[in-house]
């Protein structure tokens, strides 16, 4: 039997009051928090961390409250980072104190949390879930020293490769999946270390990190930045992250035009399943570009054939997979060395609700590799319904 997240009790021993005076709320509010599953405990072996489910007072959604026996950490959640639409005004209105800013590469992958629990290297996702199969990764990839000679940091990365579960990407000439720091915060008040701190102690402890393109002064970072944007976009990645180099300041973040055609192309492949203001967002995205680029016809018709086609294409093909019998699946592939996290992961993915079917695993060395297909199944029903005559509502 399945168990699904949402079937499970919220049954915790928790100490109200303690809890309550760390996060600076009242008991009545926290068990408050606890009945409505805005704040939720993790399961089995990670009982003891609770994660927040949306945004309370200071708190953003996927903060993770751990619970040391009566004694708290707070571990902030993935700050939310604006995005630019056209770069040279929201560089001037958010950096207007700043005579620099810092760009560094935004990389096509799935964001996790990395710190020391009980001795181990564990990987928060963005909800504030411990990810098995992350977990795993984190402990192969990163040095544990670090986490020993400064337990007060959390490790802010990205998990980029073709293994990837998640997002999927063969851009970055990696063979498996890999992580990349991107920022290293404080537990319980979530300050960023400065972008040349966290580089420095990143590459003396040997993690990889995202690229740095450099910092550049506010008048030129416009027009340096389109320059990174195109060179990013003719190799199908994603786009910058512009910081305030003291980390004080809140990043913005800006894509390209060919990584926004990308998500449209996987989200019309599961047109009945994505949200309609992801769709949205990144077509206005492109307009915006087009208008500041002040594009030539030429490229402007180049613009329109690559939104069209990532729109028309994968949906095309969808239908004609479920009239040829087939449900629409998303595929992947994980590595790992250790067996047992195979049957983790997946009892994981099933209890946040997806359906999922895993191959056997192949052992290649000393590691095991499973493929793994994702069913979506509104977008399969909701295609198939219309083949047999079902009216669009």
């Amino acid at each position: 039997m399945i168990i699904r997240e949402q079937d499970m009790k919220n049954e915790t021993d928790i100490d109200i009051e303690q809890a309550a005076d760390f996060l600076d709320l009242s008991p009545s509010r926290f068990s408050e928090l606890l009945d409505k599953k805005l704040i939720r405990q993790n399961w089995d072996q990670y009982n003891n961390l609770f994660r927040f489910t949306n945004h309370i007072s200071d708190i953003d959604t996927g903060s993770v409250l751990l619970d040391h026996n009566g004694s708290f950490e707070l571990v902030k959640g993935f700050p939310k980072i604006r995005r630019a639409m056209l770069l040279e005004p929201a560089i001037q209105a958010n950096f207007s104190d700043n005579s620099t800013v810092v760009v560094e590469e935004k990389m096509n992958g799935y964001n996790v949390r990395i710190l020391n629990y009980k001795g181990k290297l564990i990987a928060l996702t963005r909800s504030g879930h411990v990810c098995p199969y992350s977990t795993e990764r984190a402990q192969n990839l990163l040095n544990k020293c670090f986490f020993e000679e400064y337990p007060d940091i959390v490790v802010y990365g990205e998990m980029a490769g073709p293994e990837n579960p998640y997002v999927r990407k063969d851009i970055y000439e990696i063979d498996s999946l890999d992580f990349f720091v991107f920022d290293m915060r404080r537990k319980n008040d979530g300050g960023a270390l400065p972008v040349s701190e966290r580089r420095t102690l990143a590459e003396k402890y040997g993690f990889r990190q995202v690229e740095i393109f450099g910092e550049f002064s506010i008048p030129e970072a416009a027009s340096k930045i389109k320059n990174i944007i195109k060179n990013l976009g003719d190799k199908g990645h994603e786009g910058v992250i512009i910081k305030d180099p003291n980390m004080v300041l809140q990043p913005i973040k800006y894509t390209s035009s060919e990584s926004n055609c990308a998500d449209l192309q996987h989200a019309f492949k599961f047109y009945n399943e994505a949200g309609r203001d992801y769709i949205f967002s990144r077509v206005v995205r492109e307009g915006f570009q087009s208008a500041e680029w002040n594009e030539s016809e030429e490229e402007l018709m180049e613009r329109c054939l690559r939104l069209g086609e990532s729109i028309l294409r994968p949906m095309r093909k969808s239908i004609e997979e479920v009239q040829d019998g087939a449900r629409i699946a998303d595929d992947s592939r994980i590595r790992v060395k250790d067996k047992k996290v195979i049957d983790e992961f997946k009892s994981y993915l099933e209890r946040l609700g997806l359906d999922v079917v895993f191959s056997p695993a192949i052992k290649v060395g000393d590691e095991y590799i499973v493929d793994i297909k994702k069913i979506n199944n509104s977008t399969s029903d909701k295609t198939l319904g219309i083949i047999k005559g079902q009216l669009w509502s």
